[in-house]
């Protein structure tokens, strides 16, 4: 037995000694957080704005391109007229001294010279005026002859000819993105700055909690995007406080509960050898019997207070029927009354009300206090059962020596023994009723200690009802 101690100690080490920490990285960079995001958005907001621009110009290209033919028929049809008043040789004369009236590039090509798209060439071959994929250059087929009037660029601006300067069109979208940049990267601003607050406090919340400081809370959250998250973070750390703080509690109080016994056991152990009569050997086993069994008992309780401090198990609500249900109750523990009296009052309840319970662990509650009662009664205990407006209450009642009423409260707390007996006949653990208040809580109510009408202690279970009086 020892060399297995012994060797689960050793594992124990190694695991510790090889467990290395990570080391604590960085914190959250408000600029790159900023930069990152604002890029994101400004990045998928112009794709989405060059998408919709591309969409509308070929959805209204027909359009763009019909007004264009409209506007600058009567302008060639005056040229073209123009033309052949005059000599064919004296074309390319005509042509250069207009080209210097116009605001845009005229000038005289052989048909062949042009490569345009199908439909366009088929328009010009018609005698119809066609139009460059940009739309900016104009093409007329000059009637009876092979050649074409070229005109455009119309746009000033695309006429090598022409000083050179920024379109008007650039000038107004390079205008319109800066201003929807800047606005953007306000609005980022106003937006990431919350989030990057919040995100470093949970950092810092979440980083001293892996230190063990689990007093730490995170600040209320300026982003309502983290408020469920900061919420649940510091209701997580709540939780991890009281858990191990109840941990320390729990351990150090039974370190303090196991002395008791296991020294009664050692000193049994050591007087067996020197033991020479039949009854006095007999005697010292069965005291290391009562021991053992103390420590039975204790673990049993400090698991059962530990499981329901720590899970806070499912409710399995189940309708019964109150006054059967006590009766049943009460009936299983009677053998450990010895010559008490105990008694079951449901006089005040109406026939068949129907209260909802667990059937695992409010029998567990009700028990603890019939023990706890027939522990300290001298004579009579008494079980009884009210309806108080939308509530139940079960009284349990003894007629021993009560509790004074500033201890009322502490008897719920752990490891909280009034009497201060070590005496395995009336000295607990303090565990029972800490778990009749845990069990009261999962339903939803409370325990209270009072005095007794007996002139003992009077224990009260209370807990909604939810559902109505059925009569039978």
């Amino acid at each position: 037995m020892t060399g297995n101690n012994g060797g689960r100690n050793r594992r124990l080490l190694d695991i510790l000694w090889r467990y290395k920490p990570t080391p604590w990285r960085g914190s959250y960079s408000l600029s790159r957080l900023f930069l990152s995001f604002y890029l994101l958005v400004m990045g998928s907001f112009v794709a989405i704005a060059f998408f919709a621009d591309f969409v509308i110009s070929t959805s209204v290209r027909d359009i763009t391109d019909d007004y264009t033919r409209r506007f600058m028929q009567g302008t060639i049809v005056l040229i073209e007229e123009d033309l052949f008043r005059k000599p064919r040789k004296d074309w390319p004369d005509a042509i250069r001294a207009l080209d210097r009236k116009f605001s845009y590039k005229l000038d005289i090509v052989e048909r062949w010279t042009l490569k345009l798209k199908r439909k366009q060439a088929e328009k010009l071959d018609a005698g119809e005026l066609a139009i460059d994929t940009d739309g900016d250059v104009l093409y007329h087929r000059l009637k009876n002859t092979s050649q074409v009037l070229v005109v455009g660029p119309l746009s000033p601006n695309a006429n090598p000819e022409r000083p050179r300067s920024l379109p008007l069109e650039l000038r107004v979208r390079l205008l319109t993105w800066s201003l929807i940049g800047f606005i953007l990267a306000i609005a980022v601003w106003f937006w990431v700055r919350p989030v990057w607050r919040d995100l470093e406090a949970l950092r810092k919340t979440a980083r001293a909690l892996g230190e063990g400081h689990f007093e730490s809370r995170a600040p209320e959250a300026r982003s309502r995007a983290f408020e469920l998250l900061t919420e649940t973070l510091n209701g997580m750390a709540e939780r991890m406080q009281r858990l191990i703080a109840m941990q320390k509690e729990l351990s150090s109080a039974i370190s303090h509960e196991l002395r008791t016994p296991i020294a009664r056991m050692r000193f049994a152990v050591e007087m067996l050898p020197d033991a020479d009569q039949a009854d006095e050997r007999e005697r010292l086993q069965t005291m290391m019997n009562d021991d053992l069994e103390e420590l039975d008992n204790l673990i049993d309780a400090s698991l059962t207070y530990s499981r329901f401090e720590r899970e806070q198990p499912e409710l399995h609500l189940t309708s019964v029927d109150l006054a059967e249900w006590l009766n049943d109750n009460v009936d299983g523990i009677r053998i450990l009354g010895r010559s008490l009296e105990i008694t079951v009052d449901c006089s005040n309840l109406p026939p068949g009300q129907q209260v909802e319970l667990d059937l695992k662990s409010m029998p567990y509650a009700l028990t603890n206090l019939l023990r706890n009662a027939i522990k300290y009664a001298h004579s009579r205990v008494v079980v009884s059962a009210q309806i108080s407006g939308s509530r139940a209450l079960v009284h349990v009642d003894d007629d021993g020596i009560g509790i004074a009423p500033e201890e009322r409260q502490k008897v719920f707390s752990a490891f909280t023994r009034l009497d201060r007996s070590r005496d395995r006949a009336t000295g607990g653990y303090g565990l029972g009723l800490a778990i009749v208040r845990l069990v009261l809580e999962q339903h939803g109510g409370s325990a209270i200690a009072d005095a007794s009408p007996l002139g003992g202690a009077r224990f009260t279970l209370n807990w909604p009802v939810l559902h109505s009086v059925t009569q039978s």
